[in-house]
């Protein structure tokens, strides 16, 4: 399973994608896109996100602030 960013939060300030040492999450031209197969779940994205819009489904996401 791969996060999942909530994209009406999302103010694509590129946080998460600078944060994420495996490139699973790409900054495209409105919106931050996720690459499942590269996740591998380590919640430094969710920490990274001022806004609290990326999840980890089934998880407590732990790493939140």
């Amino acid at each position: 399973m791969a996060v999942v960013i909530d994209r009406s939060k999302c103010i694509y300030c590129g946080a998460c994608v600078a944060t994420c040492p495996y490139l699973a999450l790409r900054l495209k031209e409105t919106y931050v896109e996720v690459i499942p197969e590269k996740c591998t779940e380590c919640q430094l994205c969710i920490k990274a996100c001022p806004v609290g819009c990326i999840s980890l489904p089934g998880k407590d996401n732990e790493s939140k602030r």
